[in-house]
């Protein structure tokens, strides 16, 4: 599928930094520089219509108002997106930025991510990932445990309806029956879950692969009963959700990677229906277990099980219409 465009509904940009071990905090992580000269070099032919810019911590500083600093990071994707368009690189359509929905100024964080953003605001995200040890994810899992039974976030995400802005929710497998629960509170605000609600556990033999697939297809399927969920279909080649692929000694081609982990993206389309599912790279975070170019070349496949019309809903149909990009 050569000629077929898509949306990639989901990718962070970084430069180069230093961030603390969840593991040990007194050691340093080092993060590679991942931006639009680096993105530009790794499409590997697919037709990238346009990007998705999905916050990860980028142009935050610790200069001005400590409430309005997540407004840093709109102002740098946004700028970015500028600096690509004129490039004519695939251009980012949509940002989705950090908010915390338990905030008293709420809505003024919300006017000035707007604001920043020139219009390219479309989403806002705040991770719900909570596990015990969360330096076992790096650096995901550390939310508040509460948070999704917080009155003030439930809240804030019905006040993200009101201003038809979708809530980005990053969690793992085992919380989404809280997540069923929002979005039955919350009816009027659309709720797309990322990376395949981010199934953990598996990869440890056959026994614990078929306890976290039933576990995870039980939850997903009462999250498409609720016609404001939507699914992103990704994040599966990550380390957080214990792929390995890094440590192999060559990187998994494109059928290798839809045996490995197709039944998750064939059970979430089939649950959610294509109009309700879209594809993600969820890079760079999972370039360190494979390529953009096969990881789509993956994605492909997968929608070639499906209808013309349906395969083009998945690679950017769905994308752009959840994301209001026009066409």
């Amino acid at each position: 599928m050569p000629d077929q465009q898509i949306i990639d509904a989901h990718i962070h940009f970084w430069h180069p930094a230093e961030v603390p071990d969840p593991a040990t905090p007194d050691r340093k992580l080092h993060t590679s520089r991942f931006m639009n000269n680096e993105f530009a070099r790794i499409t590997g032919g697919h037709q990238v219509a346009g990007l998705v810019y999905i916050e990860c911590g980028s142009g935050i500083s610790g200069k001005g108002d400590p409430r309005f600093a997540p407004v840093g990071e709109t102002w740098f994707a946004a700028e970015l997106a500028r600096e690509m368009r004129s490039r004519r690189q695939p251009p980012i359509l949509a940002i989705a930025p950090f908010a915390d929905l338990r905030a008293p100024h709420l809505q003024e964080l919300l006017d000035a991510h707007e604001q920043a953003g020139g219009g390219l605001v479309r989403a806002i995200r705040q991770s719900g990932a909570w596990m015990k040890k969360p330096e076992s994810r790096l650096l995901a899992g550390a939310a508040a445990p509460t948070l999704y039974h917080d009155p003030a976030f439930q809240q804030g995400l019905a006040t993200l309806g009101e201003r038809g802005l979708p809530f980005e929710a990053f969690q793992f497998h085992d919380q989404l029956p809280n997540l069923v629960t929002l979005a039955r509170q919350t009816p009027g605000t659309t709720i797309i879950v990322n990376h395949l609600g981010a199934p953990i556990g598996y990869g440890r033999g056959d026994k614990d692969d078929s306890r976290v697939l039933a576990n995870w297809t039980h939850n997903v399927t009462q999250l498409a009963d609720l016609p404001n969920v939507v699914m992103k279909l990704g994040g599966l080649a990550s380390p957080v959700t214990e792929y390995d692929a890094a440590r192999s000694e060559r990187p998994p081609g494109s059928d290798t990677f839809v045996a490995q982990r197709g039944a998750y993206f064939t059970a979430a389309i089939d649950a959610f229906g294509p109009d309700r599912c879209m594809f993600e790279s969820n890079f760079p975070v999972d370039s360190v277990s494979i390529s953009y170019g096969v990881l789509w070349n993956a994605y492909k496949k997968i929608a070639s099980r499906y209808s013309q019309a349906e395969a083009e809903m998945l690679l950017a149909g769905t994308a752009r219409r959840i994301y209001a990009l026009g066409n």
